[in-house]
This record gives structure tokens, sequence and C-alpha cells, in this order.
């Protein structure tokens, strides 16, 4: 049986911008750009960036600032039953988010499975 299984995921972007706002947009941008990659290589089957904040400020007037960024990631796995679906679309969202080269990744929820 197919399986939707998402997770809620939040990872660290360091990269200099203008301002706090720019920053934070920017950082959405590029972690868009490397998720809507792994969508059309068929690694992902949907993403949403839900809000990206400042993690840390520059120190000094050329350092960068490190973001936040919130998303979730869903991906699609055949499993016999949820509870499968659910540990099989844990691994394949590691991995996917491991090749991406994401920094900082944590999870804030469990992978939840829902028939796809």
């Amino acid at each position: 049986m197919e399986f939707a299984v998402s997770r809620d995921v939040t990872t660290l972007v360091t990269l200099h911008g203008g301002s706090d706002t720019t920053a934070c947009d920017e950082a959405s941008d590029e972690l868009a750009d490397g998720l809507a990659s792994l969508t059309a290589a068929g690694t992902v089957a949907d993403w949403d960036i839900v809000d990206a904040t400042v993690h840390e400020h520059p120190t000094a007037p050329f350092d960068p600032y490190t973001i936040t960024v919130e998303f979730t990631v869903t991906v699609v796995v055949e499993a016999d039953d949820a509870s499968e679906a659910e540990t099989i679309g844990a691994t394949a969202i590691d991995d996917a988010l491991a090749d991406a080269g994401l920094d900082g990744v944590s999870y804030t929820s469990a992978p939840a499975a829902s028939t796809a």
C-alpha cells in the first residue's frame, strides 16, 4: 500500500544578507531551491516552508547571518501498514535531507503517515 509520510523539520542556513528580512528571505529561497531539486529528482513528494527567523545575528559587519528555517517535508513510500510506513518514511526523509546537504537538521514532529 502507498503512504505519504510527513515530518516537520528545522534547519540552519548561513548566509550574508543586508537585513533580518532579506536574510530570512534569502535563506527561505535557498532552501526552496534545494527542496525543489529533491522534488524534481523524485526523492521528495512535497514540501512547505513554514517560517524563517534569525538564529544568530552577525557580530561584525561582514559576518553572516544564521537563519532557522522551519519546513514540512513529505515522501511517498510503499508499506504494509502505517507503522511500517512511518519507519520507512523517516529513513527516506533522513536520507533526502542528508543528500541535500542541510546543516543543523532537527525534527520537531514524529513522522506521520496517511494513505496516499
